[in-house]
């Protein structure tokens, strides 16, 4: 799904939701395990079927599906299946190393797993990069300034008269068009937020930590929303364990559709 499509099917539904699938083995509501099929998909496919109308993308962090060895990249595989084509598929793997290495990460999302994106650290340099950018019809989503209050560690020092984060966001900009280039700007940081979308204006920008880690909508949507680029919001764990009961499912989609009517709303008046 190139850059226009998704941003017209982000108007169409005027929802830019993403919803993480993030299974933790230890939260897992009792009625999955219950299941003829492996609990984690019998969850994840209960979520996906009760979300989808709210949301435009999936996010799947495969630490949650790589703790389980073999049996974990087979039901990375068949949540994909279950991932509906009108939706964008992204695997949270952030992936950085030498050139020849990261040719094999790039076969394995896109060729093996066949995902539509994929999270990738840019610290080794362009080359690190490049195996990436050579699937045009294929998202790479670069690290900008994560969520993280680690963050503030490394990425958010200055470098002369910017931050480590902004010199790197331009850097990777030089290398590779908008239309398959995305950022990961964390909610918990609005005030660069903005900042970076006056950088930025035609990148999308996926915006992890609203939900558990305390971003808010409002404050995200006015702060990166444009005509020109877009945003996808991830929100994992608010959604998935809105219960952990019998109706976890009917609770995912109650919170996501809370969610996708607060961005409708913003939207509409960011568009008016």
């Amino acid at each position: 799904m190139g850059r226009q499509a998704l941003f017209q099917r982000i108007l169409e539904k005027k929802s830019c939701l993403c919803v993480g699938l993030d299974p933790d083995w230890e939260k897992l509501p009792s009625a999955v395990h219950q299941s003829n099929e492996h609990p984690i998909l019998a969850f994840n496919r209960a979520i996906i079927e009760a979300t989808a109308p709210y949301c435009v993308a999936y996010k799947i962090n495969t630490a949650f599906y790589e703790i389980l060895g073999a049996k974990g990249w087979e039901l990375l595989q068949q949540t994909l299946s279950l991932i509906p084509d009108t939706h964008l598929k992204i695997a949270d793997a952030k992936r950085g190393d030498v050139q020849h290495t990261a040719a094999q990460y790039a076969r394995a999302f896109f060729e093996t797993l066949r995902v539509d994106a994929v999270t990738v650290s840019p610290l080794l340099g362009k080359d690190s990069l490049a195996p990436f950018f050579q699937y045009t019809d294929k998202w790479t989503i670069v690290l900008g300034l994560t969520s993280n209050p680690g963050s503030q560690d490394f990425l958010q020092k200055q470098c002369n008269d910017q931050s480590w984060y902004e010199h790197i966001m331009q850097q990777v900009a030089q290398w590779v068009s908008p239309d398959q280039l995305m950022f990961v700007v964390g909610a918990t940081w609005p005030n660069q937020l903005k900042r970076l979308r006056e950088l930025f204006p035609d990148h999308f920008f996926l915006v992890p930590g609203v939900g558990a880690q305390g971003g808010d909508i409002e404050t995200i949507l006015r702060a990166g929303w444009t005509s020109r680029g877009g945003m996808l919001i991830n929100v994992s764990r608010a959604i998935l364990y809105a219960s952990t009961g019998e109706d976890f499912a009917q609770a995912a989609a109650h919170r996501a559709a809370q969610y996708a009517a607060q961005i409708a709303q913003q939207i509409n008046s960011l568009l008016s």
